[in-house]
């Protein structure tokens, strides 16, 4: 019998292909190696004709490793220019060329933004030493570099390095103008890096001279002007074709700080840099000192300007809101418009005279020195915006642009989240301690006052209260909290809120103007009141392009019911609890106080049926005040400044909130309030007077008050306000 059954046929074949199959593999890999082994000697031998030592060595390694290294380098610069490098693709040449005239409700015009493209100066008809003064200052070698001059860059580096701080600029005006276009002013490695990418890209695409007639037409020089040419016409009341040496030389030195330099600001300063400017030109080797003698023996002087006053924080936020619109494309193709605000110069007037007498007075013992305020009506239209004290000195705007804790005031969203689910005016929650995880909020007076309706808590500020609220409105405390943060966006907080424990007692950081249009949805009856400045816009024809429709723009969000009963608990802080500092004779007020840790920021935010009013005062730097309260003044700023508001109107009802009785009522048809001389109101409230009349005596009362706080102090402080 053999030992094996014999193979199939088809196996053998299978078994056969297979031994090729192998074979072939094997002598494929051999071959494959042996040619790799071959070229690689060869590389090798080719590579020993270029071996160097010593000396040489270390040049080929250093140069190798530079050469790598600078090519990622190279590479990361690239991907952190990507995103700069996106605008360009947008039209942003004609983007940034928009002139806005500015008018007030009544259409007076209260002032100017942007450039006028129609009837800009040309590069060729300024005076050769206004040219020669800015090159002089900011970019020597401008007509000489390709959009980074390396040598003034080392030059500048040296010069800091040697004085241990920045003394000389490296940046050159093309990325000056990449700035001015397409960055923010933040100092960091990734816009410098964008900047030099731009800097290059506009070199491409532009003409030296194209360039240069950009930078001086687009960089901001101070008092709201923007570009040589405006700078000239508010400095010195005249065109640059028109400016003498001395002046040239001051509009030049504006272009580094032009707060820091602008002669309306501090004259002494102003010169200063002028003079340098003059010693640049010689240095430059553009003019002798002989030529520039007679600037320096008779410097520049400004047009007097100390006795105008022009709403800046208002036309700066305005401005901003015409150019997004333009950007949209809502205004078609115009550059330049008309634009009629709902600025009223009566308030605005009182507004920042109230602020800038409250803190002569009062800020120095409340150790605070800045504050803000916004006054809107119910359609969100804003008569009046203060950013700051003095413009001049600052013009960052506190109301638009800082971001800060509301305290207590953020409250009537946590509320207003509870009545919408379920919750009454009159529901008890028991005040008592309540802790998340390790966190255990406490109360402003520290106590607790057991069983409060929901009404005597907003009343009262009781922090516990919205806390458990929070947890109440759902099975766990963050969809609680995403539906406050739910209710706060929908009413036209735009700030991002997290979701974090503290959120419903204010510590997610909002600005002063979506607070106070936010409130305006209860004074509004439940509609949105987006805040906005123009009321009607019209081209250099006269042509109108848009106007402002509440009907179409201000939907409801709230509705009617539950707006009626936030407004009857939000009357209650004014009549009963923190915001009682608020009152305004004859006329019903409803509001919210805010306080946050450590007395950082004090908010009142407060309507009536004719206005909301949002007042915030603080510290720049983050440093607490001495136990300022929302209460205290905010909500007497708020009063003043409302009593001047509420002259001459006719007074309309909160929504849900029954007026005074008709004996209780102002005299006046036109709505002036009696007894407006309170104790923390304003002096001239009961005068049935023109508002204009009213403004005008407000300034003289400022006055006073303002010589007052300058003469040793008798009066008291106003009282502490209760628990916020």
């Amino acid at each position: 019998m053999p030992d094996h059954e014999p193979r199939s046929p088809f196996r053998e074949r299978l078994s056969r292909q297979a031994l090729r199959l192998d074979s072939w593999l094997d002598n494929a890999v051999f071959v494959t190696l042996r040619s790799l082994r071959r070229s690689s000697e060869w590389v090798s031998d080719f590579s020993n004709r270029f071996h160097v030592t010593g000396w040489r060595r270390l040049l080929v390694e250093v140069g190798c490793e530079s050469l790598t290294l600078g090519v990622a380098i190279l590479f990361a610069a690239l991907i952190l220019a990507m995103p700069a490098m996106t605008e360009t693709g947008k039209d942003w040449l004609r983007r940034a060329d928009i002139a806005v005239t500015f008018e007030d409700r009544y259409g007076t015009v209260i002032g100017q933004r942007g450039i006028r493209s129609n009837d800009s100066v040309e590069l060729a008809d300024m005076p050769d030493y206004v040219v020669k003064a800015v090159l002089a200052t900011e970019d020597r070698r401008f007509y000489d570099h390709f959009g980074i001059d390396v040598i003034g860059t080392f030059r500048a580096l040296t010069v800091n390095s040697q004085a241990n701080g920045v003394v000389q600029g490296g940046s050159s005006i093309t990325q000056q103008l990449a700035k001015n276009l397409f960055l923010s002013n933040q100092r960091t490695v990734e816009r410098k890096i964008r900047e030099a990418y731009l800097a290059l890209w506009l070199e491409g695409h532009l003409t030296k001279d194209e360039i240069l007639k950009l930078y001086l037409d687009r960089a901001y020089m101070g008092g709201g002007a923007f570009g040589i040419e405006a700078a000239s016409q508010y400095y010195f009341g005249k065109s640059v074709r028109d400016v003498s040496l001395a002046e040239a030389a001051m509009l030049a030195g504006l272009f580094k700080a032009p707060t820091k330099y602008a002669p309306t600001n501090n004259l002494a300063a102003a010169r200063g840099r002028a003079n340098q400017v003059l010693s640049n030109l010689v240095d430059a080797g553009f003019m002798t000192e002989g030529q520039v003698s007679g600037a320096r023996r008779n410097p520049a002087t400004p047009v007097d300007r100390a006795r105008e006053k022009a709403p800046d924080y208002y036309l700066d936020w305005a401005y901003g809101e015409i150019a997004d619109m333009a950007d949209d494309g809502d205004l078609g193709d115009q550059s330049v418009f008309v634009v009629r605000t709902a600025l009223d110069p009566a308030v605005q007037s009182a507004a920042e005279n109230t602020l800038e007498s409250v803190l002569r007075q009062y800020g120095q013992d409340y150790e605070a020195h800045q504050g803000a305020i916004v006054i809107m009506d119910p359609e969100g239209s804003v008569r009046a915006m203060v950013g700051g004290r003095d413009y001049s000195q600052s013009q960052f705007n506190r109301a638009t642009d800082a971001q800060r804790q509301p305290g207590s005031s953020f409250k009537p969203f946590v509320y207003t989240t509870a009545l919408m689910n379920g919750f009454t005016p009159q529901s008890v929650v028991v005040d008592s301690p309540v802790c998340i995880k390790n966190w255990c909020p406490q109360n402003f007076e520290r106590r607790f006052e057991g069983p409060v309706t929901l009404t005597q808590a907003l009343t009262h500020s009781i922090n516990v209260i919205p806390v458990k609220l929070s947890l109440a409105l759902s099975k766990n405390a963050v969809d609680g909290r995403r539906m406050i943060i739910d209710t706060a966006h929908m009413m036209g907080i735009e700030s991002e809120l997290k979701e974090s424990w503290a959120l419903p007692i204010g510590v997610e950081a909002v600005n002063l103007l979506e607070m106070t249009g936010a409130y305006g949805v209860f004074a509004s009856g439940g509609h949105k009141a987006r805040p906005h400045a123009a009321m009607e816009i019209r081209n250099a024809k006269g042509g109108l392009l848009y106007a402002f429709d509440a009907a179409r723009e201000n939907p409801v969000v709230i509705a009617p019911p539950i707006v009626e009963e936030m407004n009857g608990m939000l009357n209650s802080v004014v009549e009963n609890g923190t915001g009682r500092r608020a009152q305004l004779p004859g006329i019903k007020v409803a509001g919210k106080t805010g306080t946050t840790n450590a007395y950082r920021d004090a908010w009142f935010i407060g309507f009536t049926g004719n206005f909301v009013g949002g007042v915030w005062f603080g510290n720049d730097n983050f440093q607490p005040s001495n136990k300022m309260t929302g209460g205290s003044l905010p909500a007497m700023t708020w009063q003043q400044v409302m009593s001047v508001a509420h002259q001459g109107v006719e007074l309309r009802s909160i929504p849900g909130v029954a007026p005074f009785p008709a004996d209780q009522q102002p005299k006046a048809a036109g709505g002036t309030a009696d007894g407006g001389a309170s104790a923390a109101g304003a002096p001239f409230a009961s005068m049935l007077l023109p508002r204009n009349a009213v403004a005008v005596l407000h300034d003289i009362g400022s006055l006073v008050d303002a010589a007052r706080a300058a003469a040793p102090r008798q009066a008291a402080l106003p009282r502490r306000s209760v628990a916020e």
